[in-house]
């Protein structure tokens, strides 16, 4: 067939990292409108996407077609009736994240939302996209979750979707990318990755998605067969992973049947290697985190998502359930899936409890409220943000730990079935926070409408110590850091930067402000003073001594200043330790 709306995508400029774009309505309105999104699914920000966009062009036939820009990212053409109109445009990419897109001579890589135009009106049309071989890049493959309609070898040709929607929910990856293949309870699954050095053992990379991808097939659907019977469980008929390994990065966008990813290349498992990097496990919770978004978010969610709206914020309360929840899990079925045991989990559980924990904004702002403001404060970080905002997804973890944990020893169900009888209430519509409640309660067997109120839209301390240690995990204080002590963050790659300073710690009282350059300190008496160079924070209470109050030396706006700083007692932090393994055992390790 051919669609009525068809997209051909080509290089414009590889150097100059230029898309060139050509969009064909087959049957345009008399003032067709188009629009370019503002933003893109899963990640909550507005982007301006159009800013990117350039040499936009309109023909019907041999005639030139009036175009009148209407605002930031949309225009408007007037059209002849029953004449095709032919749209032509470039887009500049060099943006290496996952949410927008790349060019240059060795890798392509594009958002719908992006480079897709949208036809208003024409939204819930079939899209045909077209993906063109030019010389410069003949040599590439291609990959993406697009069904494919006509493609060669390589990948390259027309893709047919059945919406607008359907459409920029499936990114393009080009390239000379290694691409590998595994079978999860009964469902393909391809993965391909950029970038790698001739060190990395793929093997291991598919080896452990595997696992991550049926552990949660799994958590989500129960115990599997093989075969058709097991492939008719997952909602996806298969599923693509797309890995760009890079000297410096980290991040991931969910897609409905795909993932876009980016990690530090040295924390890709080596060939002859038996323990693999530190951040492979950090790798593992991505893969996880991702593809757990498969089910919770991308077809369990909010209400204010059931119809994207790509010319604006979409305000949702809940991203403390799609984004927290997901972060909760994410790590857990790594340990239910045998990648890390006990201990390398309560490692990770660990990591986020102090991270909220050193987040003076936990008590001024709720996980709900957190959620709603993303579009202003979550992706908007500055030196003040951890005093007043708090991550849906690190304290929305801890709010999911709570919920099972209190599940648990209240014996009448766990957060899993929670989870489970969400999926089989909502998947065909809309989740909100009344389903969450209603599921609560109905499993649960009493009203959870306190702990909602206090963990969801309070900024109370949540139960943490006593629920961990009721199921076999010890709570440890042991000495925190000293830029913790301080309430302090800093960055000690060229002397000591002040990048944040903590609401009501010893650095705020003493008046250091972020942007600081911190240089030495000086202790003793007026009359005997003793001043010394710092090059590294912890160098302060090696020069300190006995002192209990110092005087800070510190560069702002090309001014030297000189602070009193009074060094506060000793702090602590928490550790966590497996204290009994068969009381936590249901709980780590259930497959239920």
């Amino acid at each position: 067939m051919v669609p009525p709306l068809h997209y051909r995508v080509e290089v414009a400029d590889l150097h100059a990292h230029l898309y060139r774009v050509t969009l064909t309505i087959a049957e345009p309105a008399a003032q067709q409108r188009v629009a370019l999104p503002v933003w893109i699914p899963g990640s909550y920000l507005v982007r301006e996407f159009s800013k990117n966009l350039q040499q936009l062009q309109a023909r019907q036939g041999t005639r030139a077609a009036p175009l009148r820009q209407l605002d930031k990212c949309s225009w408007e053409v007037e059209c002849l009736p029953a004449k095709p109109l032919v749209l032509s445009y470039e887009v500049y990419a060099l943006d290496p994240s996952v949410r927008t897109a790349w060019l240059d001579a060795a890798r392509g890589f594009f958002n719908g939302t992006s480079l897709c135009l949208r036809v208003l009106g024409q939204e819930d049309q079939p899209h045909g996209l077209e993906l063109v071989a030019s010389q410069s890049i003949a040599h590439w493959q291609v990959a993406t979750p697009a069904t494919a309609q006509k493609i060669d070898k390589k990948g390259f040709g027309r893709y047919l979707a059945a919406s607008y929607d359907e459409l920029v929910d499936c990114p393009v990856e080009m390239g000379t990318f290694l691409s590998g293949a595994f079978v999860a309870a009964g469902v393909p699954h391809r993965f391909v990755v950029a970038g790698a050095a001739p060190s990395f053992d793929f093997d291991r990379l598919l080896a452990d998605a595997q696992k991550i991808c049926e552990a949660e097939i799994r958590f989500w659907h129960g115990a599997f067969g093989t075969g058709a019977r097991a492939k008719a469980r997952a909602p996806h008929a298969n599923y693509l992973f797309m890995l760009n390994a890079v000297d410096d990065g980290y991040g991931g966008l969910e897609h409905r049947t795909s993932t876009a990813l980016i990690c530090n290349r040295r924390d890709l498992p080596r060939l002859g290697e038996k323990k693999p990097p530190e951040g492979y496990t950090t790798l593992q919770g991505l893969i996880s985190h991702e593809y757990f978004h498969t089910w919770n978010v991308k077809r369990l969610r909010p209400e204010e998502f059931t119809r994207y709206d790509y010319t604006q914020e979409n305000y949702t309360q809940l991203l403390w359930f799609f984004e927290g929840f997901t972060s909760y899990y994410d790590d857990l079925l790594l340990r239910r899936a045998g990648l890390v045991d006990d201990a390398g989990y309560l490692r990770l559980l660990n990591k986020t409890l102090n991270q909220v924990q050193q987040t003076p904004g936990r008590a001024l702002q709720s996980v709900a409220q957190a959620s709603f403001d993303a579009w202003v404060k979550y992706y908007r970080v500055d030196e003040n943000t951890p005093n007043a905002t708090v991550s849906y997804y690190t304290k929305g973890a801890l709010v999911a730990l709570c919920f099972d944990l209190t599940l648990r020893l209240e014996g009448h169900t766990t957060l899993d079935h929670v989870m489970r009888a969400l999926w089989r209430r909502c998947q065909a519509g809309p989740l909100t926070e009344a389903d969450f409640a209603a599921v609560l309660q109905e499993l649960g067997g009493r009203s959870f409408s306190k702990e909602i109120a206090r963990w969801v839209h309070g900024t109370r301390e949540l139960p943490l110590r006593d629920l961990l240690e009721r199921h076999g995990v010890a709570v440890l204080d042991e000495p925190a850091q000293l830029a913790q002590r301080l309430g302090l963050r800093v960055s000690e790659s060229n002397g000591i930067q002040v990048k944040t300073v903590l609401r009501g710690g010893a650095a705020e009282r003493a008046g250091l402000a972020a942007g600081d350059e911190w240089l030495g300190v000086q202790v003793g008496t007026k009359a005997s003073p003793s001043s010394w160079r710092l090059n590294k924070l912890d160098e302060l209470l090696l020069y300190a001594g006995s002192s209990r109050k110092v005087t800070v030396i510190i560069a702002r706006d090309k001014r030297l200043l000189r602070l009193t700083l009074a060094l506060p007692p000793a702090v602590t932090t928490w550790r966590l330790a497996l204290r009994d393994a068969a009381l936590a055992k249901p709980w780590l390790a259930s497959q239920d």
